[in-house]
């Protein structure tokens, strides 16, 4: 294709996109997050996007805005379409009437349900019956452009964060080509979201992870799920902060919540409705490991028979 492709993104999720892309059309440009400390150590570590780009050799810039500096190197590439994928960052007016074909956003949801920074996460924890891709032209909105193409995926009883985001950006490399080829060409016209049914997701922060056991276990198991990697789950024993990044759940008769027991050698806390396992925790300090693990190392954990 001849149409010069700025593309906008940062996570995982974004680096497939733009790898599908890449391999298809000329693209000129990259932006995409700064560099930030990352891991046990804060080590300084790129976004996945930037490390694609420097292998695939496309110029990429990292501003922490895209203001006077970036915009005149967005104008130096003179895309004739730019594409978004996770972005992270509000795409101002004259972003987006800067390419001749605007705007192009591969947005992990079926909109109009979950509009905004955490549709992946929030289809886990509410319980929906499916989430999707959908490929729209983006507006001055959060997510409420006009959408080229879209497509359902349905989440699976035990879906993850990292099983739903692979499934997600594979759709999405595949659903973003299809679009482009028709909307370039002229055969694909972008439609307008329905007015209703219309729900927001918005940007989640480490507090978010903190695991309340006044929830139903089914809740709690969604938002484990939900949740790890980012921003991870935890919960409080003993005033230490103990991550928690698998359980299973077992529901039961009504009883108070928050009660801490053993069940089948692994630490369980309960809910009104059930017990919750923990299988695979970390402590303040130590590596993750196996429920049975952490408590042959714990004392004062069990506070009922």
């Amino acid at each position: 294709m001849s149409e010069n492709v700025v593309f906008m993104g940062s996570p995982e999720l974004a680096a497939r996109v733009l790898d599908a892309l890449a391999s298809s059309y000329r693209v000129v440009g990259v932006v995409t997050q700064p560099d930030r400390p990352a891991g046990r150590g804060k080590v300084l570590t790129s976004p996945p996007v930037k490390v694609l780009a420097d292998q695939l050799g496309i110029p990429t810039i990292q501003p922490e805005r895209l203001r006077d500096e970036a915009f005149a190197q967005l104008q130096a590439w003179s895309p004739d379409v730019i594409v978004v994928a996770a972005f992270g960052q509000i795409l101002r007016q004259r972003v987006l009437d800067l390419p001749k074909f605007g705007c192009i956003n591969v947005h992990a949801s079926y909109l109009p349900r979950w509009r905004g920074a955490a549709p992946i996460q929030a289809a886990i924890l509410h319980g929906d019956e499916f989430t999707g891709v959908s490929i729209m032209k983006m507006d001055a909105g959060i997510d409420t452009g006009p959408v080229l193409i879209q497509e359902k995926v349905f989440l699976e009883e035990d879906e993850t964060l990292t099983t739903l985001t692979d499934k997600l950006s594979t759709l999405g490399a595949s659903l973003l080509l299809k679009a482009l080829k028709g909307y370039l060409a002229g055969r694909l016209v972008a439609k307008p979201q329905p007015e209703s049914g219309d729900t927001y997701a918005g940007m989640l922060t480490k507090e978010d992870g903190l695991l309340d056991f006044k929830q139903s276990a089914v809740d709690i198991d969604r938002k484990v799920r939900a949740l790890n990697d980012w921003p991870g789950t935890y919960c409080d024993v003993n005033g230490q902060i103990l991550k928690v990044r698998k359980v299973k759940i077992t529901l039961s008769e009504t009883h108070p919540a928050g009660i801490r027991s053993v069940l089948d050698k692994v630490p369980a806390i309960s809910t009104p409705d059930g017990w919750v396992q923990l299988l695979e925790v970390q402590p303040a300090g130590k590596k993750w490991m196996p429920g049975a693990d952490y408590m042959r190392g714990i004392q004062n954990w069990k506070t009922s028979d």
